[in-house]
């Protein structure tokens, strides 16, 4: 009963959420990318830097995931990753091409601050003993 309730749920608000996308699509997504929600039907639960029906793509690239990882993640969605999110249906109908497009254009959405490793090298010289 429970798991019915929670489908009717994410089937409602991604009927209201796509009515939405339809009628005016986000301006800081890039038209290619736009383009490809669009199709796909993402935007109907995703938005660059919005809660909706599913996390903001912000959230989803400070997860750090992989390109490959995200594209995984699209054809087989790990709903204990995101909880308190409706689970997300496969979305295997996308090409691994236009798959890979999205995942680094959410990746490039990360603005958490970079960490960066510093590498020490040690440098040692040689001493060479002259010959007579």
């Amino acid at each position: 009963m429970k798991k019915t309730f929670g489908i009717l749920f994410a089937s409602a608000a991604l009927a209201v959420a796509s009515f939405d996308a339809n009628a005016q699509a986000p301006a800081d997504i890039p038209a290619d990318m736009n383009a490809l929600m669009q199709k796909y039907t993402c935007i109907a639960c995703h938005r660059p830097n919005q809660r909706l029906v599913g996390p903001a793509y912000a959230d989803v690239a400070k997860k750090k995931y992989s390109t490959d990882e995200i594209v995984k993640l699209i054809y087989t969605p790990v709903p204990s990753h995101w909880p308190g999110y409706p689970p997300m249906a496969p979305m295997t109908q996308v090409p691994k091409e236009d798959a890979t497009k999205l995942a680094v254009w959410i990746n490039s959405l990360d603005d958490s601050p970079k960490t960066t490793t510093k590498k020490t090298t040690k440098t040692t010289t040689k001493k060479t003993k002259k010959s007579a």
